[in-house]
């Protein structure tokens, strides 16, 4: 199975998505299974991973129930206040829900001080008892305290986003790599690849820009623990799904078939628990 491991649906409404900015105008949409399909289909994608773009419940909820309906909506990744004190009981709310295969926030709106607090490390360890992933959204910028909160959260399954949005507009990743390495040296840690385009310069941006990126994510992680994320619709800020697509594709061509069947779609089955 192809897989896009990594996209969002929302309607609109400038009183949720506050961080759509002015310079956003491209994705000041609604965007549902509608407008992606035919993007899946033109790239011979089977489905997808869709993951929280709002911090809600009520978000959650909406992408479950669109499961319902929508089959190519393989799993979802929603939002949970992980600091809560009454946590269990809001993992309770979608426990019988078997699309949900796990939980993220938007780390990367807050300080470090947040997601090393002892509340949220216990929530960490305790959507893991539950068997959920967690997607870490950082900036590489947070990656020295991200690498605590995982020292703290030994065996939990995370995939790292958007490979943790390194500078790619200044062509800075040698100091990324250095720390991306340590993550690598945990089996459990996941990477996605995904979110690129809109690290570089939305107008000019060009493959060779991503190279140094991608041949350090295939070194560290390896085919396996390395998955195709679109970031659709956020990616149509710098970049059609097809180019965003393009751009994986002629990278990882030279490896084998194997290979790049976990890249694209096998990977991301065995990390969320996806069956054909």
């Amino acid at each position: 199975m192809k897989l896009d491991a990594h996209q969002h649906f929302w309607k609109y409404d400038p009183a949720k998505q506050t961080w759509i900015d002015s310079s956003m105008g491209a994705i000041k949409h609604t965007f549902l299974p509608e407008n992606l399909y035919p993007e899946l289909d033109s790239n011979e994608i089977d489905g997808s991973v869709v993951v929280q773009a709002e911090e809600s419940f009520r978000e959650t909820a909406w992408l479950l129930d669109l499961t319902s309906e929508e089959k190519k909506i393989k799993a979802v990744v929603g939002w949970a206040d992980l600091s809560r004190d009454d946590l269990e009981k809001d993992l309770d709310a979608f426990s019988s829900n078997s699309k949900l295969k796990g939980y993220r926030e938007v780390l990367q709106s807050k300080k470090p001080e947040y997601f090393l607090k002892p509340e949220f490390i216990r929530g960490l360890a305790k959507i893991g008892k539950r068997g959920y992933t967690y997607d870490l959204l950082v900036y590489s910028s947070q990656l020295e305290a991200a690498f605590q909160l995982i020292k703290k959260s030994p065996e939990q399954a995370i995939v790292i986003d958007h490979l943790a949005k390194p500078q790619i507009k200044l062509g800075i990743w040698r100091e990324w790599k250095k720390e991306m390495s340590l993550f690598a040296e945990r089996e459990y840690i996941y990477c996605k690849l995904s979110g690129m385009v809109t690290e570089a310069d939305w107008k000019n941006w060009t493959a060779s820009d991503f190279k140094p990126y991608l041949e350090t994510a295939l070194e560290l992680f390896g085919p396996k623990r390395l998955m195709f994320g679109s970031d659709w619709p956020v990616c149509l800020l710098a970049g059609s799904y097809s180019q965003v697509a393009e751009v994986i594709s002629e990278f990882i061509a030279p490896l084998s078939p194997s290979e790049k069947a976990q890249i694209m779609g096998g990977t991301a089955m065995e990390f969320y628990g996806i069956k054909p």
